[in-house]
């Protein structure tokens, strides 16, 4: 069993690297949420069992950050410079990027692509460092006044510090899913099919959920848990956040055009 990202599992799929998911072993699977069932990169769930989701968004302190942090261009704002956190991730930092810009975050148009390089090249004398889990420890103790994180690390973070703040831009940002798949290898289907209903049994999914801080898909769970989890807008955003929000595509052979942009940025 593995446990990867949307668009890595629609990858999968065209490679037929994937075992097809007998979903009559798994009746827990009833518990999930159908607003996350079906979607783009595995339609009708032949391959993958919904685990963990949220959203990429700014982490901020409210004592050490004056403006309104509702968009993606305080992250380009000059007064930070030397506080801002960028993730380390080209996928996620592009894709913000080009949501600042107003294009899609799967765009295949190279000029797109060119305008976010250009954009993070030209922030750079603004980041404080580029990182990935060390961002949280950082802005856990003040060392920084913003940074782009997932959701869940965000839930830990203001659990730890109450004076940071969470938000989705309004101009959109990726909402990612981690979900369970089989690989088309595997001698054990019939054990892994067992181990994906434990994981979607409710009490079990509330328990996972609470430990790790990521947002649950299951619909039952997520009534077993504390209600100030249902209530909080970073663990479970409105439908209104999640309409604004693009889940990653598999780029095909356009990824390299990312890659290289990304070397360029990191090289700059």
């Amino acid at each position: 069993m593995c446990f990867p990202s949307d668009y890595l599992i629609e990858k999968l799929v065209a490679d037929d690297l994937l075992y097809p998911i007998n979903k009559a072993n798994i009746p827990n699977l009833s518990n999930i949420d159908s607003r996350f069932l079906n979607l783009s990169f595995d339609p009708n769930n032949t391959y993958s069992v919904p685990y963990m989701w949220g959203t990429v968004g700014i982490l901020y302190n409210k004592t050490m950050v004056s403006d309104p942090v509702d968009s993606w261009n305080i992250l380009w704002n000059e007064k930070y410079a030397g506080q801002i956190l960028m993730y380390d991730s080209m996928r996620d930092t592009i894709g913000i990027t080009l949501k600042k810009l107003g294009y899609d975050i799967n765009t295949r148009n190279e000029a797109d692509i060119l305008a976010a390089q250009e954009a993070l090249i030209a922030q750079k004398p603004l980041v404080r460092a580029y990182l990935t889990d060390d961002i949280k420890m950082e802005l856990i103790n003040g060392s920084a006044a913003m940074g782009v994180v997932y959701s869940g690390d965000a839930v830990y973070c203001i659990s730890e510090n109450p004076d940071l703040a969470y938000v989705v831009p309004k101009e959109g940002s990726n909402v990612w899913f981690d979900n369970i798949i089989v690989p088309k290898t595997s001698q054990h289907t019939a054990e892994a099919e067992q181990f994906i209903n434990f994981l979607c049994d409710a009490k079990v999914a509330a328990q996972n959920s609470d430990y790790i801080g990521f947002s649950t898909p299951n619909a039952e769970a997520l009534k077993l848990m504390d209600p100030s989890y249902a209530a909080d807008p970073t663990y479970n955003p409105p439908q209104d956040v999640l309409d604004r929000c693009q889940i990653f595509q598999d780029l095909g052979d356009f990824v390299k055009v990312f890659s290289d942009a990304w070397t360029k940025v990191k090289a700059a």
